[in-house]
């Protein structure tokens, strides 16, 4: 289906996503379009995506092991939530046909935009919510929201981090850094779990999902040396651009 400069772009693509990831998030935004332009129907698209990019949450999740310590009980609560969730939405994926995915398209890379472009309010929101000293009350039922963070997960994925972030800042009271790392495992839980049930769908393209694999894996080592060179504002605030630009051609299209 590809040809030898389309495995180029692939994983260019993913080195970006990769890097972008590591830096702000919402690297699907580079990786599925670039999928789609070469030639990769939309669902086949998405679902390769999901495979190859999981490498990269791995990564996420090990770079915040240690703030995992001592959130035991929390994980065995909502990691069984992600993986539900994320099995929910590859599923729904499937159901929805070539067609009807198509032309959700850009309406779900402009709420992805949407959701990156609100990530630095739903910070500020989380540290105001954590330092007015709200009670942890509602820490039981932190399954119900992670579960519908992770149907959209494993559906789509791309914004993922922004509501997996909110909707554990609604139930939890924590620092923001061990939110995060929450949310990493909320993640490579989603992907993961969509991913092994995507493997069996027929759907990956298995030749681009490891060409992308690679190229993640090295953008994400990549972005963790640039680090504090480059201001994850400005970058996130270009990948939202290149977002809503993308939602527009396609809907053009």
């Amino acid at each position: 289906m590809l040809d030898g400069f389309d495995f180029v772009l692939v994983g260019f693509a993913a080195l970006l996503a990769g890097a972008i990831n590591a830096l702000a998030g919402g690297g699907t935004l580079i990786t599925f379009p670039m999928l789609t332009a070469v030639g990769v129907p939309a669902v086949m698209a998405n679902v390769t995506n999901t495979v190859a990019l999981c490498p990269g949450y791995f990564g996420g999740t090990m770079a915040q092991w240690k703030d995992l310590r001592g959130q035991k009980s929390r994980l065995w609560l909502i990691v069984p939530a992600s993986i539900v969730g994320g099995v929910l939405g590859g599923f729904l994926l499937l159901q929805t046909g070539e067609k009807l995915f198509k032309d959700l398209v850009p309406y779900l890379i402009l709420l992805a935009s949407g959701l990156l472009a609100i990530q630095d309010p739903v910070r500020a929101w989380l540290m105001r919510r954590m330092g007015e000293g709200h009670g942890s009350r509602l820490e039981k039922f932190t399954w119900l929201p992670v579960t519908l963070a992770s149907v959209y997960g494993g559906y789509f994925g791309a914004g993922l981090s922004v509501i997996v972030l909110s909707a554990l800042g609604l139930t939890l009271e924590d620092t923001l850094t061990r939110l995060n790392a929450l949310k990493q495992a909320v993640a490579f839980s989603v992907n993961v779990a969509a991913a092994i049930f995507f493997i069996f769908s027929g759907q990956v393209l298995w030749s681009a999902a490891a060409v992308m694999a690679v190229g993640a894996l090295i953008g994400g080592m990549l972005g963790g040396k640039l680090a504090g060179k480059i201001k994850p504002s400005t970058l996130r605030w270009t990948v939202v651009t290149i977002g809503v630009i993308v939602a527009i051609i396609y809907l053009v299209r």
